[in-house]
């Protein structure tokens, strides 16, 4: 959040309980499942990394994922690395402010969102802001990234 400030990102914080996964999450905070957004984080065949954000109730599609990101394919990183990798805790993965900056992808369906929530850095908190400022605040590129 001290980075989206610094950008002048106008956002707003939820603050909950630990829920669970992300679609419990959406539940709890009385969001649809296709306006939060959970990160991912993965590794290609490069050894490059690589974090995807897709709808909380979504399956990432490896396949779709390694096309995004220009590899031969890509698998998600063991749950032990995140903390080394990222500087987050599984649950409270942010694409904001990770130790080092990753190519980061979003699901093409928050294009067609208003405002969209995704992890505030910690577990417990989510931040709700438009797509156009996740996108400037994250590098994010827009991709088709869940499993049909």
């Amino acid at each position: 959040m001290r980075i989206l400030d610094s950008l002048g990102v106008r956002y707003e914080r939820f603050l909950y309980e630990n829920a669970g996964n992300a679609a419990e999450i959406a539940a709890t905070l009385g969001f649809p499942t296709d306006e939060v957004f959970k990160t991912l984080v993965t590794v290609g065949r490069s050894g490059g990394h690589y974090v995807f954000m897709i709808r909380s109730d979504g399956e990432l599609d490896l396949k779709k994922a390694a096309r995004a990101a220009g590899e031969k394919a890509v698998e998600m990183i063991p749950q032990k690395d995140l903390l080394p990798l990222t500087g987050y805790i599984h649950g409270g993965c942010s694409p904001i402010g990770m130790k080092k900056p990753f190519p980061t992808f979003l699901d093409g369906i928050a294009g067609e969102k208003e405002r969209i929530c995704c992890s505030g850095g910690r577990v417990g908190c989510q931040i709700r802001l438009t797509p156009a400022e996740l996108i400037r605040a994250s590098g994010a590129a827009l991709a088709d990234l869940v499993r049909d």
